[in-house]
């Protein structure tokens, strides 16, 4: 059914994803680009174009699956209305980590956050990004140079540079939160 959601929610993020058909995407000249982040949609929506990168990743694979909480980072913060109650600070935080340290960064603070999830936490919070305060969501940002279309390349995220599509994903998402380009 279109618009219904699906039972499981993202790891990064706390929006059920959307499944079902879609209606058929208009094609062509006339066509709207994607309120939130700016792409063409043609031939493909962004949400088409993360259902294809979610399934790869998911195949925890290299090179998506190393990669896949630094994807969910970028497209939520791109797509805001899609931001979990947080406004998005554990994406933020995801993004940092990963720009200032590499995987092995993005690696620890996915860890420290498993752990604070734990039973054994007692529920206290944990503090993930104690330096990475998230920009609310109707901030205002600037044009995204880098979107999801970009690191589709033909809509099958090529293997071939995918790491370095996402990092420069990640690098203009933060810059067009920060008011550059």
């Amino acid at each position: 059914m279109p618009g219904s959601t699906c039972p499981r929610t993202p790891p990064a993020g706390g929006q059920a994803l959307r499944c079902g058909p879609r209606p058929p995407l208009p094609q062509g000249e006339g066509m709207q680009p994607c309120a939130e982040c700016g792409a063409s949609m043609n031939p493909r929506s962004c949400d088409e174009l993360f259902h294809a990168l979610f399934a790869l990743d998911h195949s925890r694979q290299a090179p998506w699956g190393p990669l896949h909480a630094v994807s969910v980072a970028c497209f939520l913060l791109q797509h805001p209305s899609r931001l979990p109650a947080d406004d998005g600070a554990m994406a933020w935080a995801l993004l940092h980590a990963y720009l200032d340290g590499g995987l092995d960064e993005v690696n620890r603070l996915v860890g420290h956050a498993r752990r604070g999830n734990s039973h054994r936490a007692q529920g206290m919070p944990v503090r993930v990004a104690p330096d990475a305060a998230p920009p609310h969501r109707d901030a205002t940002r600037s044009r995204f140079s880098v979107t999801i279309e970009v690191v589709a390349v033909d809509g099958t995220f090529p293997s071939a540079s995918f790491g370095e599509r996402v990092e420069a994903w990640a690098a203009a998402t933060v810059a067009a939160w920060r008011g550059g380009s």
